[in-house]
């Protein structure tokens, strides 16, 4: 691997970062005249604090690993794009992504200037390790890759994915949001191991909080201290983290059985689904959504939008035509899935 410096833009490796007050003193007590705050209106009036100490000590037990290898963001996408901030020069280096994959990699870098190279999976939706790599070239910074896929819904083999970070010197980005629904397949225990992986996970998904915008990037502590660095000042707020520290602990032993119940009616679906004549394919999944290719998505898609049931259409993605994505809900709202359909005639 090259080192962090070579790896860095030059501004961001010269870069002296804004210091807060919160920076200057990190305590919880004290009569605050730091930060021009209004003494009044509390707790809102205070500033949060920028590194999410208490926090991160949570989810660094939740996870096994040190606060110093976390970083916290709004969502998944803040540290999508502060990578791209931190690492490539816009209009000179370049990434390399899979295709399909999620979108907002394409975004991020289209948004800082950044060339993508995207490499189609196999037929089964599985990484070309040797494309990914001949794709590389001198000014490739990132190769990124997200294991359960979205919208294929599969994993990748774990000897392809250690075989592309051992093979390339940049930084590997591996985005496992959907993780909690395939377990054992994981990196983050082999976080140790690469000093060029981070690992994006989210408590979007599994753990039912995509409305307070909460993403992770674990990764050894030269990488965290850049994304530290080049962050907003105060990118979550006060009630992010006073409501993810609440409900990561209330939860702890439900999600358990949120994931359970959600595989099984996964399974219920997919083999419901498989029965239908204008079904032609359920793809396996180790995510909580089924790619389903269908004879017609974009009608089928527009009836159920018209019975209020949201489903994805995603036939014009490379690879996926034909398909949709369906989520996998509760046992009513997956009901109401099954009677809509049962009524649909091509």
């Amino acid at each position: 691997m090259k080192s962090i410096e070579e790896l860095l833009r030059p501004n961001i490796l010269n870069l002296k970062p804004y210091s807060s007050a919160r920076d200057e003193y990190s305590g919880d007590t004290g009569v605050f005249l730091d930060a021009n705050e209004n003494p009044y209106n509390e707790p809102f009036n205070r500033y949060p604090d920028p590194y999410q100490r208490k926090l991160k000590a949570i989810i660094g037990d939740l996870k096994a690993c040190s606060p110093d290898n976390i970083f916290l963001g709004n969502g998944s996408d803040e540290p999508i794009d502060l990578l791209f901030r931190a690492f490539c020069r816009p209009g000179i280096d370049n990434v390399v992504s899979i295709d399909p994959t999620y979108g907002m990699y394409s975004v991020a870098a289209a948004t800082n200037d950044t060339e993508v190279k995207k490499v189609l999976l196999t037929s089964e939706f599985q990484l070309d390790v040797r494309a990914l790599l001949n794709a590389v070239d001198s000014s490739t910074k990132m190769i990124w890759l997200c294991s359960p896929n979205n919208p294929t819904g599969n994993v990748f083999r774990q000897a392809d994915i250690k075989h592309i970070i051992n093979s390339f010197s940049g930084l590997v980005i591996l985005d496992e949001a959907y993780i909690d629904f395939a377990p054992g397949s994981s990196f983050l225990p082999h976080l140790k191991d690469y000093p060029n992986l981070l690992i994006l996970q989210t408590f979007s998904k599994a753990w039912g909080m995509a409305g307070i915008r909460l993403g992770m990037a674990f990764a050894q502590a030269p990488v965290i201290k850049i994304l530290s660095r080049i962050k907003y000042p105060y990118n979550l707020n006060i009630l992010t983290q006073k409501t993810a520290i609440e409900l990561i602990g209330k939860n702890r032993e439900r999600v358990s059985k949120w994931i359970e119940q959600l595989l099984s009616e996964r399974e219920k679906m997919a083999a419901y689904l498989k029965t239908l004549p204008f079904v032609k394919h359920v793809y396996p999944s180790d995510a909580n959504f089924l790619l389903v290719k269908t004879d017609d998505p974009k009608r089928i898609y527009k009836y159920l939008t018209d019975k209020m049931i949201i489903v994805r259409d995603r036939s014009s993605v490379a690879l996926c035509e034909g398909c949709l994505r369906i989520t996998i809900g509760s046992p009513g709202e997956n009901k109401e899935l099954k009677e809509a359909l049962n009524s649909f005639k091509l």
